[in-house]
Parts: C-alpha cells; sequence; structure tokens
C-alpha cells in the first residue's frame, strides 16, 4: 500500500492547485493523509479524484474543511493516529505514545518541518510542506509504504 503524506498545503495562499510534482505522487496512491491546514474544503476534494483522503483539522482551517482535530485508523492493517499540532519538539515522542497508546505511526504537521523519528514501538512523522516551505530548503511530501501491515519505508520527498 503507498501512502501519501501531506501538510501544510495553505489554499488558496500557496495552494493555487495539485502542483504537478505532488500530483506526480499521488496518480498511484491507494490512500493519502492530510495532516491540517489545507486551509479550504475544496483541496481535500481536489485530492480525493486521486485516493481516498483521510484529513485532520489544522490552526488555519476555515468552516468548510470537514476534518476532526484527531483521527485514529488502520491502513493496510498499520494502526496510524494523526494530529495537526504536536506541541514542542521536547518531549514529543512520549507525548504521542501517551496520547494515542494503540498509534505505531503518528502523523503531523503544523511546523512545516519534516521530521521522521522512531523509539520503542514508535514511529512519528511530518511530511513539512510541499508548497510553504518556510525556512526549509524545498517544499516537501512524505511517502509511506505498508505491506503486510507492517510499515516498511517512510521517505520525506522534495517537491520544489
Amino acid at each position: 500500500m503507498k501512502i501519501v503524506v501531506l501538510s501544510d498545503t495553505h489554499a488558496p495562499r500557496f495552494w493555487k492547485a495539485c502542483p504537478p510534482r505532488v500530483a506526480a505522487h499521488l496518480r498511484d496512491a491507494d490512500a493519502i493523509l492530510h495532516a491540517g491546514d489545507v486551509c479550504v474544503g475544496r483541496v481535500l476534494d481536489e485530492l480525493a479524484a486521486y485516493a481516498p483522503v483521510h484529513a485532520v483539522k489544522g490552526n488555519n482551517d476555515g468552516p468548510d474543511v470537514e476534518a476532526p482535530e484527531t483521527l485514529e485508523l488502520t491502513l493496510g492493517g498499520l494502526r496510524v493516529a494523526m494530529i495537526h499540532d504536536s506541541g514542542p519538539a521536547k518531549g514529543r515522542l512520549a507525548r504521542m505514545r501517551a496520547r494515542f497508546p494503540d498509534a505505531e505511526l503518528v502523523v503531523f504537521g503544523h511546523s512545516h518541518i519534516p521530521l521522521d523519528e522512531a523509539s520503542g514501538g514508535l514511529r512519528i512523522f511530518n511530511p513539512g510542506s510541499p508548497t510553504d516551505k518556510r525556512r526549509q530548503p524545498h517544499g516537501t511530501l512524505g511517502l509511506l509504504r505498508v505491506e503486510h501491515a507492517t510499515l516498511v519505508e517512510a521517505r520525506i520527498v522534495a517537491v520544489t
């Protein structure tokens, strides 16, 4: 199962339409995770044309973004949790373990800083932003590959 992970697309200011380098990864996706700050609901509709979308609400999302604050789901047998803002970097892994005790993977956004970290059976993953890179060298997204209920690959991919 191929999962594309996005966050902080910030439409319409930064995301006018799906950027071609993002669309290239979406075309063969089995699922799309969006960790919040889509800002306008039409982005989720646009993404849903590629694959099923699972999203959480970010702090900049408007009233037309229909998404929960947190989400727990199983994708390909992998237990995944999502939240937009995971709080300060210090203690993040322990905090996410306490918040989502059954999760094997927690996807989050908010900082626009890509992160892939694991410890004690939990992996936390922030794909960064494909459109609003802030102080990062590139806009990024995340790619996950799940096989037999196991996360076998997690990558941060530059798209700008």
